[in-house]
């Protein structure tokens, strides 16, 4: 299990990704359309002001029911140890365990 001071800075790093979602976004298509160099420089200091943890690049996928940060399966949201106990009791449908 995670510690909840992390899955909780997660969260807070999700709600800012949000907020400023659509404020990045259209200041990189400003960015792509303005042909002078000074009014770039505004722009991305525009953007630099917005808060780090604001840019997607900063998030990390977690497992939903452990919160473990690595080997994550993007399709179910678990971690694989927690992926490969719900297959073995049959937990999720579609999904066949392998043994070798």
């Amino acid at each position: 299990m995670a510690r909840k001071g992390l899955i909780h800075r997660e969260k807070k790093r999700q709600k800012l990704e949000q907020k400023y979602h659509l404020i990045r976004r259209s200041s990189k298509k400003e960015l792509n359309k303005v042909p002078s160099l000074s009014d770039k420089w505004k722009i991305h200091g525009k953007l630099q002001s917005s808060p780090r943890n604001s840019a997607p690049t900063r998030l990390h996928r977690r497992c939903f029911s452990t919160g473990r940060p690595r080997a994550n399966y993007r399709d179910f949201g678990l971690s694989g140890h927690i992926l490969r106990e719900m297959v073995h009791a049959c937990l999720l449908p579609g999904a066949t365990r392998s043994s070798w």
